[in-house]
């Protein structure tokens, strides 16, 4: 917790300093349909919902991740995606800082263990730091103003990885995959189980399937933004599914 507390401290910093020395905040993003207005909109309204739910943890009164739900979710970052570089960027220090009290008090006593994400999707309270990290880095970088997953701390963007695989390993249509880092990590994708696994023998045999190899930061790139640019596979690349 406290590690993962601190790097959301510096991941702050680092998406606030570029933010505030964006140029062309109308400029596309990596996000289809949203420009960096829209990414930075986002990034400080997810804080408030994150808030939101390390509320409910603490209290043990219940609160929706979004008010409204999905369409007025959308309708507040389509409301200040014009906003210009400066407003945007003191949203996300306004927001960031009202956050951070509220996640430090998720390593006391706790209500409840655990909590309801947009969706549906109940997580343990205590991963919510680890999920409002995932937002600032993966967000940073959808914002294609330097900053990309190569910059990622080594140990991170091996949990950012071992993440989005298991999030791959429980999708009903999961394809059948080996994933191979050149740093030595190895990971499977089977059909027939969505048992968490960090070996490319557990959970389907070897040879089975396409095997897509990489750096970290190329096969994160792949699973989680479907940019293939930094891995090679020995077969057709899968398509992944969506909302895996």
């Amino acid at each position: 917790m406290a590690h993962d507390l601190s790097l959301v401290a510096d991941h702050t910093a680092r998406l606030v300093a570029t933010a505030r020395n964006l140029d062309d905040v109308q400029a596309a993003s990596l996000c289809e349909g949203w420009s960096r207005g829209h990414v930075l909109t986002h990034v400080a309204r997810n804080a408030e919902a994150v808030d939101r739910l390390a509320q409910w943890a603490v209290t043990g009164e219940p609160q929706r991740m979004y008010p409204g739900g999905t369409r007025a979710r959308d309708a507040d970052i389509a409301a200040g995606a014009g906003r210009p570089p400066r407003e945007l960027a003191e949203d996300l220090v306004r927001t960031a800082e009202a956050l951070a009290s509220r996640l430090e008090a998720l390593s006391g006593p706790l209500a409840t263990d655990l909590v309801e994400m947009r969706g549906g999707l109940e997580v343990e309270a205590r991963t919510l730091p680890f999920l409002r990290l995932r937002e600032l880095v993966f967000h940073h970088v959808d914002l294609d103003a330097g900053f990309t997953f190569e910059d990622v701390e080594d140990d991170l963007l091996h949990r950012f990885v071992d993440d989005a695989v298991a999030r791959l390993r429980r999708h009903p249509q999961r394809p059948l995959l080996e994933l191979r880092s050149s740093t030595g990590g190895a990971w499977s994708v089977a059909r027939e189980s969505a048992a968490t696994v960090d070996s490319p023998t557990v959970g389907g045999a070897p040879g089975d399937g396409v095997t897509v190899s990489g750096t970290p930061a190329g096969l994160l790139l792949w699973l989680a933004r479907r940019d293939p640019a930094g891995v090679r596979a020995d077969g057709p690349l899968p398509e992944l599914p969506q909302g895996a």
